[in-house]
């Protein structure tokens, strides 16, 4: 009891040296001091400085020497606004509005791997950084009961191959004891592929072109997150206070997420079985598949029409947006998940063209935290598609990323609501109250102008 003890008042030690969400987006352009540093201030100046080292736990105690340190959010050294831009054809929107309007070969050489090392890493960030699961679930949500009467074989075996999946992973009295989580690692990008109709271009200096970063997340009950990934120099965050998605990137500024609130992909990557075990509730299971040499039971989920007319905004119209997840056979667990959604943009009368993001995660190294099953590192590949009614026209971007788990922990004692509240310049922004009977605060602003089309966010996510 007593080393259990010493773990939680060393970790929120730690938190207050570094660690809260809230202390780099203090930082950031037109944002105050967040309540969450102040808060962590009283504790740290209460709670003063007993001389104990920082102490994390994963699958053991171990000592960390290293966080992550605040990036610079200033004038990029490329030459472009990092801070709060919101000029017209930067980044990421240059990018796709090139490859809407260009010759797809000219857009190789200018845009592609031409050596242009800031639009590489913003496209990395951008498709990589923050994408978000296909459907809105909430980790309050109860998990269906094995039901076989009146229930298509297809609802049963996968409502039976989930229930495999939480008791694999831990159970689920364990699962729900869970209040919040933070987990910290490391991860390494490249776009390693452009492809043409009459050419491939492949990355000759992958080695040299990997950026490398690292991420710290932070969960809460009910339906709130926060991520921040600092990778070659960029940083990209993205929150859900439970009722608002949001992402700043340094291009783009703060945006916000249309549709209904929605977990962020990278927990379903083997850090949060509750909520993959939610997102799975309404699949069905559509046959078996080796992965990796590996026996598993395939379970598809798509989200429904009333949600992607609600993700939909002009130019820019979501079709389908589907997610498969791979479940071992021997282990139960989660071993792989494709995620594969389809836009299509149609701009001032031009033609139609068709981008096509397809994610295939590999989930490894599985290890028990406090009893819970977590995936300890992985990699993803993805591919991003662009096609249109004129032949010969499209063009294929083949982005990797590979990721390692560092810190897990969970029920971290002082993690409040405030450590969520999104970039105050968005609209409508409500900070939610623990305590019942106070009122919720909303703080007024101005939509934040994006200064790119509404067709770099629907890409992206």
């Amino acid at each position: 009891m007593e080393k259990r003890q010493g773990f939680f008042t060393a970790l929120k030690e730690e938190v207050v040296r570094g660690l809260s969400p809230s202390r780099p987006r203090a930082n950031s352009p037109g944002r105050s001091a967040s309540p969450m540093a102040r808060l962590l201030r009283r504790k740290k100046a209460a709670s003063g400085n007993h001389g104990e080292p920082p102490i994390s736990r994963s699958s053991s105690l171990r000592v960390v020497g290293e966080t992550l340190t605040p990036l610079m959010e200033g004038p990029d050294p490329d030459g472009g606004e990092i801070g709060g831009s919101k000029r017209v054809g930067s980044g990421l929107g240059q990018w796709v509005r090139g490859q809407l309007t260009r010759n797809p070969s000219l857009a190789v050489y200018e845009n592609g791997y031409g050596g242009n090392r800031t639009s590489d890493l913003r496209l990395l960030l951008g498709v990589l950084g923050a994408p978000l699961a296909p459907a809105h679930v909430s980790s309050t949500d109860p998990l269906p009961h094995l039901s076989i009467k009146d229930t298509p074989i297809e609802n049963s075996s996968a409502q039976y191959i989930l229930q495999q999946y939480t008791a694999a992973s831990g159970g689920q009295k364990l699962q729900n004891s869970i209040k919040n989580a933070y987990a910290m690692g490391k991860l390494k990008m490249v776009a390693s592929e452009f492809e043409t109709a009459s050419r491939v271009v492949k990355n000759r200096n992958a080695d040299r072109a990997v950026e490398s970063g690292s991420f710290v997340l932070w969960q809460k009950n009910p339906d709130m997150w926060y991520v921040e990934l600092a990778v070659g120099g960029s940083k990209v965050h993205a929150g859900c206070n439970g009722k608002l998605v949001w992402r700043h990137t340094p291009w783009l500024g703060p945006h916000t997420a249309k549709g209904p609130v929605r977990p962020l992909r990278r927990s379903l990557q083997g850090l949060d079985p509750r909520t993959t075990a939610s997102m799975f509730a309404d699949a069905i299971c559509i046959g078996e598949k080796k992965i990796n040499g590996e026996d598993c039971f395939i379970l598809k989920l798509s989200a429904d029409s009333k949600t992607l007319k609600s993700r939909s905004e002009p130019p820019a119209e979501i079709i389908r947006h589907v997610l498969f997840g791979h479940f071992s056979q021997k282990s139960g667990l989660l071993v792989h998940m494709e995620d594969s959604h389809l836009t299509r943009i149609q701009s001032n009368g031009g033609d139609v063209v068709y981008w096509e993001t397809t994610t295939n995660s590999f989930l490894h190294d599985y290890k028990p935290v406090e009893g819970v099953m977590i995936a300890h590192s992985g990699r993803s590949i993805v591919t991003l598609f662009r096609f249109g009614e004129t032949a010969m026209s499209h063009t294929r971007t083949r982005m990797e990323e590979s990721w390692s788990i560092d810190e897990v922990a969970f029920n971290v004692p002082g993690l409040s609501v405030e450590c969520f509240i999104p970039p105050c310049d968005l609209e409508d922004c409500e900070f939610p109250r623990e305590e019942k009977g106070k009122s919720v605060i909303s703080v007024p602003g101005r939509r934040a102008r994006v200064a790119v089309d509404n067709v770099v966010w629907k890409v992206e996510i």
